[in-house]
């Protein structure tokens, strides 16, 4: 195991405690609004603090592009660690035990360790880039479904202003008619986590940050999975939206995604 994703193990460690400790017990009181159904709670701080005082005790040069506290350190160093202290804040809020800590560190831009907890299943998984991907320490693999017809697929439904409902909302009826299933579950890095472990077959997410999908991206690929923008680029981190899947599901979902897509962006070049 590479050093940085040993810290980095240690960090989310350190932050699904938090997270645990307070199951039921938080104030309702210190959740705040950061707009429409998007919420941020004492937890959320706490969780994140723990994650970066953990990092910078061994690694003092790196940056850090965090959820709740932005950009800390230089947006040009070698190493910066993307955090997401809780993803799944309004799982975690209703008392629904489906949430998650998700880290990534970037080399150079790019992608090069990746962490994702679930700190009330106790599931921890883990990729470096070249290195493949693990749930503790069984290797993951996507699965070997041949056919959209008979996938189980995830997403993520918008639900902040300025989203377009109406496109999703086609996305939605496409792949429902031609799958075997959706599922809603409420974080994308775990969506994306179980897209690696093969028990879901392929997902589709937007209205994202990267700080939602950078881990789970890395986990998806090193476990043999593929993500793709919505046009089929690989601009995904930056554009927030991806689509998630073993390589022939990720075929057919990209073949029903794009025309849809393209239609969404020639009508918004109109306007």
């Amino acid at each position: 195991m590479h050093p940085m994703l040993n810290i980095g193990i240690r960090a989310a460690r350190a932050a699904g405690k938090v997270i645990t400790q307070n199951v039921d017990r938080f104030d309702a009181k210190s959740i705040e609004k950061k707009q429409r159904n998007d919420f941020v709670t004492e937890i959320d701080r706490a969780a994140e603090a723990e994650i970066v005082n953990t990092l910078r005790r061994s690694y003092s040069d790196h940056s850090f592009l965090c959820e709740e506290s932005g950009l800390i350190g230089d947006e040009n160093a070698e190493y910066q660690w993307i955090i997401d202290p809780l993803d799944g804040t309004t799982n975690f809020i209703h008392g629904l035990p489906h949430f998650s800590v998700s880290i990534a560190l970037l080399q150079n831009k790019r992608l090069f360790q990746a962490i994702i907890y679930d700190p009330m299943r106790q599931e921890l998984f883990t990729a470096g880039k070249g290195e493949g991907a693990f749930l503790d320490s069984k290797r993951l693999r996507v699965t070997n479904t041949n056919h959209l017809e008979n996938a189980l697929l995830s997403t993520g439904f918008p639900y902040r202003d300025g989203q377009d409902l109406d496109f999703y909302q086609r996305t939605t009826r496409h792949y429902t008619e031609r799958s075997g299933g959706i599922r809603r579950l409420g974080s994308a890095a775990l969506d994306l986590a179980y897209v690696a472990a093969g028990r879901i077959d392929g997902c589709w997410l937007t209205g994202l940050q990267s700080w939602d999908v950078a881990a789970g991206g890395l986990i998806v690929r090193e476990a043999g999975g593929l993500l793709n923008d919505f046009d089929g680029g690989d601009d995904w981190m930056s554009k927030g939206e991806v689509i998630a899947a073993s390589p022939r599901i990720h075929h057919q979902m990209l073949e029903v995604m794009k025309p849809l897509s393209a239609a969404r962006n020639k009508t918004a070049a109109r306007k």
